[in-house]
């Protein structure tokens, strides 16, 4: 980390960009056009050495073009792009990582097969006497994960870690070698609130160090925290940058989108039918979750709340047979449901969508039409004979999810890998659109995606809800449960510890749940950030 450590000795203040002279990147009008269609037009952004500067902007905005560029993966069409003050014309990937950028995607780019330093080392391995230099390879991993404050084994097989470990080892590898532009894309999607701490902590850290970070989130009290200043975009052009400090909610809002602010949640009509799905005594054979009890009705949403780890995504799991059960049962309609498995799950009517749209939600080498039939492959009009068809009854019904969802996308024939994170959700959720399903099980249905996403994702709920579906809704965002839920059930360690009707559900009521036993007095106001924010 020698470029880092010489930047840091010159003894400018982060905070103070204009100390630092020379903009690491600089791009005046910069355009990039797919036949047609102008991914980026006369794009404006510039980063300094020490400051944290956010990318803002709706999926499909022009953000991950713009990273792209940066960072050689496709070149532009017009305009100007000067890195440490230098004018590139063009650059691979391989230059743009020897200059120093470094560059945290949202989809990984790890081998699963490997260990954890053969990843951080993979392209650029140390080489002694014509030889790996295993030794020296492992002491310098163990260096930068232990400076990075990462409790990981540098002898670990990348494919047996949790997601948010893997993406600890992207982040390692980002900043193995000399590092002086750090780009992170999304980077808490897939952490704890814990871990995202930590992530903060280490961002703050870097950019003390003189690193200049380019930051893509939509979570509001991520950029309030972090950013120095912001960029915002919208339908690829520039619209403003502007000072971290001084733009609230409200104004960034309105300049992604080009119109004042709005409330962000339906008001969904609520008439509760008969249980259809039914937990008794549930306790999972993994431990996460005990003595469950719980009625899923018609007609309503039913939140699912808690902190990272509580229980309540291995809930839902367990009612499409992703869990296995170790007591109790769960019942459909009042029938037990027995050995129930995805597949039958789905034969029944209960559709799920898992949290990780990228492994578990999406074949992201496939077609829309193979993903967006996906749960529907015993239905007659997408297979036959066991064999899957997508024909012209398959064609007809992804174009038609296409449009209800507004899902932007190449074409019909686009592979999942080319649609921006919130179309790839969007995507997911066509799904639901595919069978009769009678229950929707959503787990984190708006993670990672921008503000006209969420609002179509909402506006689906509604619209399942209102039509007599049972709908849960499992999420780490306080806010969308609140809001979206009739009855809103809260876990911690693994058990329901209090559910609340829509009326009592508010924000103390919940955080109070969180932290402290129904009738143990009050709870102490929570110290994390985030959840201050959501308080707020």
């Amino acid at each position: 980390m020698g470029q880092i450590d010489t930047i840091a000795s010159a003894g400018a203040s982060p905070a103070d960009t204009s100390a630092w002279g020379e903009p690491l990147i600089a791009v005046e009008g910069l355009t990039k056009s797919y036949g047609a269609f102008k991914a980026l037009e006369n794009m404006q952004f510039d980063l300094r050495p020490g400051e944290v500067h956010v990318l803002f902007g709706e999926n499909g905005a022009g953000k991950s073009t713009l990273i792209r560029i940066l960072f050689g993966v496709q070149g532009f069409d017009s305009g100007s792009y000067r890195l440490f003050g230098e004018e590139i014309t063009h650059l691979t990937p391989g230059e743009a990582r020897a200059r120093g950028i470094s560059v945290v995607f949202q989809e990984f780019s790890l081998i699963p097969e490997m260990t954890v330093e053969e990843n951080l080392f993979l392209g650029h391995e140390t080489m002694r006497g014509g030889r790996l230099d295993k030794r020296a390879m492992r002491a310098r991993a163990r260096a930068v994960l232990d400076r990075l404050g990462f409790d990981l084994e540098p002898t670990a097989k990348v494919g047996q870690l949790r997601r948010a470990h893997q993406q600890m080892v992207e982040i390692a590898k980002a900043l193995v070698q000399d590092c002086r532009v750090l780009v992170l894309d999304e980077p808490t999607a897939s952490l704890t609130d814990h871990e995202a701490e930590r992530l903060f902590d280490l961002v703050e850290q870097l950019r003390g160090e003189g690193l200049g970070i380019v930051y893509v989130s939509h979570r509001m009290a991520e950029i309030e925290r972090l950013a120095d200043r912001i960029t915002v975009l919208r339908d690829g052009h520039y619209i403003d940058t502007v000072d971290g400090g001084g733009t609230d909610h409200q104004k960034l809002v309105e300049l992604m989108t080009g119109r004042s602010f709005e409330t962000f949640f339906p008001e969904i009509a609520h008439t509760p039918g008969p249980t259809v799905l039914r937990f008794e005594a549930v306790t999972l054979a993994s431990g996460l979750a005990r003595d469950i009890d719980l009625e899923i009705r018609a007609g309503e949403v039913l939140g699912l709340a808690g902190l990272a780890g509580c229980g309540k995504s291995e809930v839902i799991r367990a009612a499409f047979g992703l869990e296995t059960l170790a007591d109790g049962h769960i019942s459909h309609h009042g029938q037990a449901l027995s050995r129930l498995s995805p597949t039958t799950a789905l034969r029944q009517g209960i559709c799920y969508f898992p949290s990780d749209r990228s492994t578990e939600g999406l074949a992201m080498g496939q077609s829309l039409g193979v993903n967006a039939t996906k749960a529907a492959l015993d239905e007659a009009r997408f297979s036959r004979r066991g064999w899957r068809l997508i024909g012209r009854a398959g064609r007809s019904f992804t174009q038609e999810a296409v449009d209800r969802l507004r899902i932007r996308t190449p074409g019909l024939k686009a592979r999942a890998s080319q649609l921006s994170g919130g179309n790839k959700q969007k995507l997911m959720v066509a799904r639901g659109m595919s069978r009769d399903f009678d229950v929707f099980l959503f787990d984190e249905p708006t993670v990672g995606v921008d503000v006209q996403a969420k609002l179509e994702i909402y506006g689906f709920i509604k619209a399942l809800t209102e039509a007599g579906k049972a709908v849960v809704v499992c999420s780490s965002e306080l806010a969308e449960v609140l809001h979206l839920s009739h009855r809103l059930v809260v876990m911690r360690d693994g058990r329901i510890v209090g559910e609340l009707e829509a009326e009592a559900a508010s924000e103390d009521a919940v955080l109070s749940l969180f932290f402290h036993d129904p009738g143990a007095g009050t709870a102490a106001a929570p110290s994390d950030p985030i959840l201050q924010e959501k308080r707020a």
